[in-house]
């Protein structure tokens, strides 16, 4: 639903404290999920830098482009992990949160007595998500981990390009991103879970292991035949035809789903007649004669532009669509009406324009908070969460302890 004049709903997890511990992407997508969902998520930053993607160039004003877009409706306090009264600290704030998200490697947070035994001690509810590139245990846990790493683990990355050509990395980190879909699924089932049983639980995702899960089907022709999927660049292993075809102007993309779409593009190209051809009237004739069938189609897409194209697919209802770049996604219709991209007053950079939440609800959500600067929440945090007076604050910060 649009964004009413003035939304009172925070959003579902309106109530649930989050603090996050997460930096770079995978783990700050995860808190990102929990946030559009109207969580407090509270960021600790280490003072100085903060996340190592606050320095990401393309910089504006000092602010990374990266940072900004990974960390919008959250809060930011700056903590110095490295005192015996920071982590005291973060202690104290764990003890008053519902959920903990970190994606150090596995340890780390057991060394700085932030583990989950220990703070289980203190937050018997605490549900606590630590992601890592390859999860607590197995024989690479300790090894760091990357997107195009995972990618290439996974087997995402061999059957990612064109035939006889190298593989090609996927262009959206969906390496690192899985852990922004599964960690928040962990999280929500836990939650469910915790208002039954009153405990907390320990979630540990993987990022290799959400690759290796979403191989999906591609997964289980591997079983079937015993051999590697060979890449296809942009068609299919079974269906035809499926990918990009020529226009007059450009390309566009076509995908014959299902046997009955096979008729409709027939109609559409001007050759009803190839429906029941026996040449490509099913799906395993059509695979075996797939440059044949992909000829054919090109000859009549090359001689239209995509507008001609998309004018004529719609007609005959042909999965289709132009090939966007960035900007002018981004800038569709669509996205328009469902209202992806907002604009946000930003607390140094002024108005600027971020993506939206991307899940809607029945009832309107107020607009996402900008990403915060760095510390931007420390005072407010420790007075508000921890009931600190600005006596104990201002000490805190002239010793270091917080920024």
């Amino acid at each position: 639903m649009p964004h009413s004049a003035e939304p009172v709903w925070a959003g579902p997890l309106a109530g649930v404290r989050v603090l996050d511990f997460t930096r770079v992407l995978a783990g700050p997508a995860a808190s990102l999920a929990l946030a559009d969902l109207g969580a407090e998520v509270i960021k600790i930053e280490p003072p100085g830098s903060g996340d190592e993607t606050r320095s990401f160039p393309p910089l504006r004003d000092g602010e990374s482009h990266y940072f900004l877009s990974v960390n919008r409706g959250k809060r930011s306090i700056v903590i110095d992990l490295k005192s015996a009264e920071g982590l005291q600290l973060a202690r104290d704030l764990a003890a008053k949160c519902d959920v903990l998200v970190e994606n150090y490697r596995p340890g780390v947070m057991d060394r700085l007595g932030l583990g989950y035994e220990a703070l289980k001690a203190i937050n018997p509810r605490l549900i606590y998500c630590a992601i890592s590139g390859y999860g607590q245990y197995g024989p690479l846990k300790d090894r760091p981990s990357f997107d195009i790493v995972l990618q290439a683990m996974s087997g995402a990355l061999a059957m990612n390009g064109e035939p006889g050509g190298l593989p090609t990395k996927l262009g959206i980190p969906l390496g690192d991103l899985v852990g922004g879909i599964n960690g928040p699924i962990g999280i929500l089932s836990a939650l469910y879970e915790r208002e039954r049983t009153g405990k907390g639980r320990l979630i540990d995702v993987s990022l290799m292991d959400g690759l290796l899960g979403m191989l999906g089907y591609i997964a289980q022709l591997a079983f079937f035949t015993g051999q590697d999927p060979a890449r296809q660049g942009s068609q299919h292993p079974n269906l035809v035809p499926y990918g990009i075809f020529p226009a007059a102007d450009g390309s566009i993309v076509i995908a014959c789903l299902t046997p009955g779409f096979w008729g409709k593009i027939c109609t559409s190209i001007g050759r009803p007649e190839l429906t029941a051809d026996p040449r490509y009237d099913t799906l395993e004739k059509r695979r075996d004669a797939r440059d044949e069938v992909n000829g054919i189609v090109s000859a009549f897409t090359r001689r239209h532009t995509v507008a001609e194209l998309v004018t004529i697919f719609t007609a005959h209802e042909v999965p289709h669509a132009p090939i966007l770049g960035v900007t002018e996604a981004l800038h569709q219709p669509q996205a328009q009406a469902r209202q992806m991209v907002v604009e946000v007053e930003h607390e140094t950079l002024g108005p600027i324009p971020i993506v939206n939440r991307p899940l809607k609800f029945d009832e309107p959500q107020p607009l996402p908070a900008a990403p915060p600067i760095l510390g931007q929440h420390t005072a407010s945090i420790l007075a508000d969460v921890l009931g600190l007076d600005e006596e104990r604050i201002a000490a805190l910060r002239a010793s270091g302890v917080v920024a």
